[in-house]
Order: C-alpha cells, then sequence, then structure tokens
C-alpha cells in the first residue's frame, strides 16, 4: 500500500478513546481530537492537534492537508460536515468512518481511488473490527476497472465514461476480454478465484470483438483512433511502465 497523510479524527469521549488506541498502531498518523480530551494522549507519540470551538471549522484544513480522514464520528454527521467540500473522485481524500465502539470500519468516499477502501480494510484488521465495503467490484470480488494494477505501477487511459461503462459491464457479469501483451501477471490479489466472466488473452488479435461487452488491453501499443471508434466506450487500455 502506498504512504499516505492520515488523520484521526474524534469528537467524543469514546471516540478520542479508540484514536488513542488506534495511534499507538498507526505511530506516522496525525491526531485531531476536542482539547478536552488532550490527556488522553499524553503519552502519544503521534503528531497532535486539540481543537476548541465548532468541528465544523476543522474540516476544510482536513481536506487540503491530508490523503486519508479517519472519523471516529457517526456517520450521518461525517456526511453533513464533508458535503460542502466535496469536489470529484479525483480530488477528494479518502473518507473513513469507524463507530464509537471500534466494531465497524466504513469507507464512505473515494474508495478506490482514493484509496480509502484499503485502508479501510487495513485499519479493520488493526482494530479487529469488520471493514463495510460496498462498492460492486470489491463486493463482487471482480476487476475494479479503475484502478487495475495501480500497484505495479499501470496507468489506465481512456475517456471517463468509457471506465464507468466497462465497470459496469464486469460488475453485471458480462463477458468481459482480458488481453495481456506486457507486464507482470500478478495483478490478481484477491484471494478468490478470477470470475468466470473475465476471458483471458495474450494477443488482441485473438478476440472476437462480437462475443465481448468490453475489451480491457494491457499494452504499450499505439491504439488506432479507428479501433476507438470502433469499440466505442467498450475499451480501457492499461500502460505498463518501461
Amino acid at each position: 500500500m502506498s504512504s499516505a497523510k492520515i488523520v484521526l479524527v474524534a469528537i467524543t469521549k469514546h471516540g478520542a478513546h479508540q484514536v488513542a488506541q488506534l495511534a499507538e498502531k498507526l505511530p506516522d498518523a496525525d491526531v485531531l481530537v476536542a482539547d478536552k480530551f488532550s490527556a488522553s494522549f499524553a503519552n502519544t507519540r503521534n503528531p497532535k492537534q486539540f481543537y476548541t470551538g465548532a468541528f465544523r471549522e476543522q474540516i476544510s484544513a482536513l481536506f487540503q492537508h491530508y490523503d486519508q480522514i479517519v472519523f471516529f464520528v457517526s456517520l450521518g454527521a461525517v456526511v453533513r460536515l464533508i458535503a460542502p467540500f466535496l469536489k470529484s473522485k479525483d480530488e477528494d481524500p479518502g473518507i473513513i468512518v469507524v463507530d464509537d465502539a471500534g466494531q465497524f470500519v466504513i469507507p464512505v468516499l473515494s474508495g478506490h481511488v482514493g484509496g480509502a477502501n484499503a485502508y479501510a480494510e487495513m485499519i479493520a484488521d488493526l482494530l479487529h473490527a469488520t471493514p463495510v465495503l460496498t462498492t460492486a467490484s470489491d463486493v463482487g470480488k471482480t476487476i475494479p476497472v479503475d484502478i487495475l494494477g495501480r500497484e505495479l505501477g499501470w496507468k489506465v487511459e481512456a475517456p471517463k465514461i468509457n471506465i464507468t461503462r466497462v465497470s459496469a459491464h464486469v460488475v453485471n457479469e458480462e463477458p468481459i476480454a482480458f488481453v495481456q501483451e506486457i507486464g507482470s501477471k500478478n495483478w490478481w490479489t484477491r484471494s478468490t478465484p478470477l470470475p468466470n466472466s473475465i476471458h483471458l488473452f495474450e494477443c488482441f488479435s485473438d478476440v472476437d470483438l462480437n462475443q465481448f461487452k468490453a475489451v480491457l488491453w494491457v499494452t504499450n501499443q499505439v491504439v488506432p483512433e479507428q479501433l476507438w471508434a470502433q469499440l466505442g466506450e467498450r475499451l480501457v487500455v492499461y500502460r505498463v511502465p518501461e
């Protein structure tokens, strides 16, 4: 998992207690809690901030300075607090909510592109909690089209509408051609088998385009404009670092 700037946030006594416990296991994470709970962090080595006044006044700075914001705050409250600051999944930080009892860890925002899903699973493991993932590719244990191969350095190349349309075909278990001409074969990292709807090829020319709803193509070849036009919104290309 790539490094990210993380902050652990709480506004209640129980939440602050949970933050203190998690902070010990994430020594590089920052801590933000109400000033009245500062005594609970006297022996905590993490960088600490203690706020006074209205908590909502802290949200703008959190969005500016952190990649992952872990709220030990109710989900409804978090949604209302962050709503005015949302821009897009390419810009927003990962937002994760943990209940006061530390039983459930919920990635709320930027689960894939922002990495909140992966961090939620990591935090759940540290807390011995249950991660609550709701993104379709994670629930269905299939290919996450928008971030496939990211840990291997792959870069997705396609219009956003293609990524959206192809993701829908993937999670709906429609036939998908996965063509890998280059790069590591270790792109499938789930513990479950590759879904039967994903069909593997080593060469694009071997694919009967009439048989598949979409094509995922790992290549460094130049993709002709006429091929993009022919496939419309059915093609997503991944580039491998040389």
